[in-house]
């Protein structure tokens, strides 16, 4: 599973790192970071709820 983001989109709202702070975290600059573009089988429920989450469709997971 592949993270992929659109910064364009991104608002960095935080959203995706309330579902998964594995994978995103919003730092003191305002901006997302994605912390594992690859995360484990094991993050997949907590990636796609961040996925649908996301208020701008910034994010999606690519297999």
């Amino acid at each position: 599973m592949k993270i992929l983001v659109d910064f364009d989109k991104c608002n960095s709202n935080a959203v995706c790192q309330a579902a998964a702070p594995e994978v995103f975290e919003v730092r003191e600059d305002n901006f997302l970071y994605i912390l594992d573009e690859n995360p484990s089988e094991a993050l997949r429920a907590k990636v796609e709820a961040a996925v649908r989450a996301c208020p701008t469709h910034a994010i999606r997971v690519e297999d």
